[in-house]
């Protein structure tokens, strides 16, 4: 099949005769930088099975990185994927002053997606509601939240995709832990406050500094958001900045952590929910967890199963030598019948 190159970076369809070394390797890292991201989505969307044949997805766009980029990526899996799946890009006019409403509209246009801007003036209840100095990212949230539900079902929307990443899955889950004390995140796939729509986050794998970086490569034309006057969610920042120290003092930890969200042991943890401790009785049988507390030597061995299964080696961000890459493949019909989009994991050679 041949490949759509439309929405491609420059690195993948022009090679400049006279490309300075340093331009070759920019080139280079941008078409790796590219690869590596449509890799991560295709792959949550497979193991969450976050996209079925016929879906129509909302794709909510706020002007930011992130959003610009899901909707960038969505709409070239789109041209790849075995399946059929419509894309609308929806965004909510908050009627913030100042705000470039002429900004997305063009963008869209200029793209040829299918698109609906929302206008609700959201900003006069926030700041009337909200004491000056306050947070507003809560409430601003929850009436966002409503009426980007509402829109979902007049458009005859299946899926609703959020722009989060995996950074701010590792925040969500550090701040209900040390605030909420819960343990709970960000899930990839979720039931809708109102029970009628699916929520989908196809960026769950993909840390945000691969999108700051894919959204300087596109040149997105990135709006702030200005509802607060730039004002910082302090411990969401306090919490990216504690994961930022860990990283640069023990590499990877942020990596472990994130892993371990998809590793839950709930024998080992304290929520009855979740375990029957109370008619706990013995069996005779072998436990593989058993009483071990702490994996010390898998953790001392190891890397996180989710740095391996990106490609990751030892002293090395990027992907190995001995990785088989593959597109978008049809799985097996699921139970409904379904065929599902896979974007098949990377498989380490001789496996």
């Amino acid at each position: 099949m041949s490949q759509d190159t439309s929405t491609l970076p420059p690195s993948e369809t022009e090679t400049p005769v006279f490309a300075s070394k340093a331009e070759r390797k920019q080139r280079v890292n941008d078409n790796k930088l590219s690869k590596r991201i449509m890799r991560e989505v295709g792959r949550a969307i497979g193991d969450f099975n976050m996209i079925e044949e016929g879906d129509k997805i909302m794709v909510c766009l706020s002007g930011g990185k992130d959003s610009y980029g899901l909707l960038d990526v969505l709409m070239t899996l789109q041209k790849r994927a075995p399946i059929k799946f419509d894309i609308v890009a929806v965004n909510l006019d908050q009627k913030q002053p100042g705000f470039p409403d002429h900004i997305l509209p063009e963008y869209l246009e200029k793209l040829g997606v299918p698109y609906h801007i929302e206008t609700q003036d959201t900003y006069s209840v926030v700041t009337r509601v909200i004491a000056e100095g306050k947070t507003m990212c809560s409430l601003c949230s929850r009436l966002r939240r409503g009426i980007l539900y509402r829109v979902a079902k007049e458009l005859g929307a299946t899926k609703i995709a959020l722009g989060h990443h995996r950074d701010d899955i590792l925040a969500t889950f550090f701040l209900n832990l040390f605030y909420g004390g819960r343990m709970k995140g960000m899930p990839p796939k979720l039931m809708s406050d109102n029970g009628e729509h699916i929520v989908i986050r196809p960026l769950a794998y993909v840390p945000e500094k691969d999108l700051i970086a894919y959204a300087k490569l596109k040149e997105f034309p990135i709006i702030p958001c200005n509802l607060c006057g730039s004002q910082e969610n302090l411990k969401r920042q306090e919490i990216n900045r504690m994961i930022a120290d860990w990283d640069k003092k023990f590499p990877h930890r942020s990596w472990n952590v994130f892993g371990a969200l998809t590793r839950v042991v709930p024998s080992h943890l304290m929520d009855p929910k979740l375990h029957n401790f109370a008619d706990l009785k013995v069996t005779g049988q072998a436990d593989p967890e058993g009483d071990k507390g702490f994996d010390q030597d898998y953790f001392d061995d190891h890397l996180p199963e989710s740095l391996l299964a990106a490609g990751f080696e030892e002293d090395n961000d990027e992907a190995t030598p001995g990785v088989r890459q593959d597109a978008f493949t049809p799985a097996q019909p699921a139970a409904s019948g379904e065929q599902q989009i896979v974007f098949m994991s990377k498989r380490r050679s001789g496996q």
